[in-house]
């Protein structure tokens, strides 16, 4: 057998049906899409619709909605901080903010805020200042000897035009 005598199983490959090419071939004058309206011409969208039946979207029911106010924070963990510290990334002495962590490379980007919970332990005395902090996480840092400052989130300026 040489290379140039390889070919295709019989019925491998199949030719696409020519449409429009006259009414002698089967498939002319209307090219097999049917009469006039919607669905005759190119673009076609009934996207849901499932031929006068009851569509699913309307047969589920509808529960709850998408809250415009809400603000996303970045959440820090107390033993995120701790490693940070011990690998020379935060420095204890200095208040950890929100720019202080990017720079540290702990968060890549502040969003709405940070909220500091309590995940992992937390040995050094540190000042954070935050959007908000669960109470376990207060209670883990003024544990240390630190403290934790709550400042108001700062909500961005498409979310409070909306309001």
């Amino acid at each position: 057998m040489k290379l140039n005598q390889l070919t295709d199983n019989q019925g491998a490959r199949k030719k696409p049906i020519r449409v429009g090419r006259g009414i002698g071939s089967g498939k002319g004058k209307t090219g097999g899409r049917g009469g006039k309206g919607q669905t005759a011409r190119s673009g076609v969208a009934i996207n849901g619709f499932e031929g006068g039946q009851m569509p699913l979207f309307r047969r589920l029911p509808k529960k709850g909605f998408t809250n415009i106010f809400r603000l996303d924070y970045v959440v820090v963990n107390v033993g995120t901080l701790q490693q940070a510290v011990e690998d020379k990334r935060l420095d204890a002495g200095q208040t950890v903010t929100a720019k202080s962590l990017k720079e540290a490379g702990i968060i890549s980007r502040t969003l709405d805020g940070i909220r500091l919970l309590n995940k992992g332990e937390l040995k050094s005395k540190l000042t954070v200042e935050v959007a908000g902090a669960s109470k376990a996480a207060v209670a883990a840092v003024e544990k240390a000897g630190g403290s934790v400052v709550v400042k108001a989130p700062k909500v961005p300026a498409e979310k409070a035009a909306k309001a």
